[in-house]
């Protein structure tokens, strides 16, 4: 954040490294991590520094997660011995299409090979970012969580030279409060990005780079997520359910995920497509009401909730991969956007990215260089399994795209018969916030009333999500134009961001006069930056509030 005073930015101290990295998810501490060992391999000292914005490592991490241990087969070949947090093994893959009562389970010789989990584990994705964050510790790797990277540095020449983190107690005009602390550069020989989905650096680096020439735009999800202790008696461990249809119309894109950790601990989630063109749609509501299905409501009932989160899933894949490297820096992981859609998977492709630039650094800092192009990252890239594995899935999101019914058909095609190698490669359209249609085109979607036990509303779930934000600080949801929300959002899509947010930060309120105003509550806010993707006027900017705020997940 930025304060008026101009002159205290000529005071900030600095630090040097050799690699800065920013964000301390699965492809930055795989990035660091691997720098190590290739360092200690050749005898070498390399500087290594992580910036985490979370109030520690893991915090702001969320994913369903069934994960796929070839990238960590490669980073620590040893890491069953070394105790890595990957203990549930699928045992089962259920496959349901719902409608509003029934359910018809897809018979697993039928089922695409993106959708077999079989050698897989179901995690905790923060818990394996823990662990990840104490070996990258032990290997040397400084570790700065509580401290939100806000601006790109640069050099004379335009290349990256590094970050500053955020000043601490600004207060909500942007002046210096009686706790102020000045944030702090961080130089850097180069610099990796890895803040995931739409990450703010990031989206600023595409922009200044013209990362995104000749790509396609990028598509993105929302993935709602609680964590429930359900009833031994409905536990299976090592259970995997996804599903499709209900409670979504066919033309949107969206599905379920429910696996079973242990403990009696069952992860249940929702993603829904940003591309979706009704503003009545509330993807949090979707979610809610999707647990009431017969099938799903059973393995429930008798439950306790436990936590909750959401974040957008960056879905695009290969079409939209942007250009992955600019002077003096990279972007890795979900700031790039190397998840598989169609697996829905990500962790392991967002740790096979990181180690990949790792690779292209180490030899950059053995031959003396700096601030240049890190060429030999996307090119090991091309060469990679990742890439074959993104290649296979290209076409999955533009299919399903098609709707449920013709989707689901041209991508068994696609899947099963080409084995994802068709002679032709399917291209997005438009950007998720261009997909929106007017309000006078549709009927308002009325949601039941959650119940308290097995649906519930967006501020107690909120209040279990563990967010927090300071105060008094500026609001990190800034607007472009203040009169965007009534103007436009609301008089043409009726207000669709109090209904695609899903921890209740924007409201749209009137006073006594009869007169409509957004109300922004950003201490809710989770930082799933939907709203940054979702705006139809792209009016909202999610800039990054002061270091240690959000969320606070423990087990996600």
């Amino acid at each position: 954040m930025q304060t008026n005073n101009k002159d205290l930015y000529c005071a900030r101290e600095s630090m040097e490294y050799d690699v800065v990295i920013v964000g301390a998810g699965p492809a930055g501490l795989s990035a660091a991590i691997r720098l190590k060992h290739l360092a200690a391999e050749q005898g070498r000292e390399v500087s290594v520094c992580v910036l985490e914005k979370g109030g520690e490592v893991g915090a702001h991490i969320l994913s369903g997660a069934v994960m796929d241990p070839l990238a960590m087969n490669e980073l620590f070949p040893n890491w069953k011995e070394l105790g890595a947090p990957l203990t549930t093994k699928v045992t089962e893959d259920r496959f349901l299409f719902l409608t509003e009562k029934a359910a018809f389970k897809t018979p697993n010789w039928m089922l695409p090979g993106c959708f077999e989990n079989h050698g897989n584990y179901i995690v905790s994705l923060g818990n394996v970012v823990r662990w990840l964050g104490q070996q990258a510790e032990a290997l040397g790797v400084e570790i700065f969580p509580g401290f939100a990277a806000a601006e790109v540095l640069y050099n004379d020449d335009a290349s990256v030279r590094g970050v500053a983190t955020g000043n601490m107690g600004v207060n909500r005009h942007g002046n210096p409060g009686p706790t102020f602390q000045l944030g702090m550069e961080l130089h850097a020989k180069y610099t990796l990005f890895a803040e995931g989905a739409r990450g703010h650096l990031g989206k600023q680096l595409m922009a200044k780079f013209d990362l995104n020439r000749g790509k396609d735009p990028q598509t993105y999800g929302i993935g709602i997520k609680e964590l429930w202790e359900i009833d031994p008696a409905m536990h299976q461990e090592g259970l995997v359910i996804h599903s499709a249809g209900w409670p979504l119309a066919a033309d949107t894109y969206g599905g379920s995920f429910l696996y079973h950790l242990d403990n009696n601990q069952v992860a249940v989630g929702y993603v829904v497509g940003l591309g979706y063109s009704n503003p009545y749609l509330s993807p949090y509501e979707e979610f809610q009401r999707y647990k009431t299905h017969p099938e799903i409501r059973k393995f429930f009932e008798g439950g306790k909730r436990i936590s909750y989160g959401a974040r957008a899933i960056t879905a695009g894949g290969l079409q939209s991969l942007p250009k992955l490297t600019f002077p003096g820096g990279a972007l890795i992981g979900c700031d790039a956007g190397f998840l598989n859609a169609s697996r829905i998977k990500g962790s392991h492709s967002a740790m096979k990215s990181g180690m990949l630039a790792a690779d292209a650094i180490v030899a950059a800092l053995g031959a003396g260089r700096q601030y240049d192009e890190l060429s030999d990252y996307p090119a090991a890239f091309e060469q990679s399994w990742l890439h074959d594995e993104l290649h296979k899935a290209r076409n999955f999101k533009p299919l399903m795209g098609k709707g449920l019914y013709a989707g689901t058909l041209m991508v068994g095609i696609d899947q099963v018969l080409f084995r994802g190698k068709a002679p032709w490669t399917l291209h997005h359209d438009h950007a998720d916030h261009e997909c929106l249609r007017p309000a006078s085109e549709f009927q308002p979607i009325r949601y039941p009333k959650p119940d308290g036990k097995l649906t519930f509303d967006r501020l107690s779930s909120v209040f279990i999500s563990n967010t927090n934000h300071a105060e008094d600080q500026p609001v990190h949801l800034t607007l472009k134009d203040s009169g965007v929300p009534l103007d436009i959002n609301l008089a043409k899509y009726a207000g669709p961001e109090a209904r695609y947010c899903p921890a209740g930060v924007y409201e749209f309120v009137r006073n006594e006069a009869g007169q409509d105003r957004l109300q922004i509550n950003a201490q809710n806010c989770v930082h799933c930056k939907t709203c940054d993707i979702k705006d139809s006027a792209q009016n909202i900017v999610w800039v990054t509030p002061e270091g240690g705020g959000g969320p606070n997940y423990p087990a996600m």
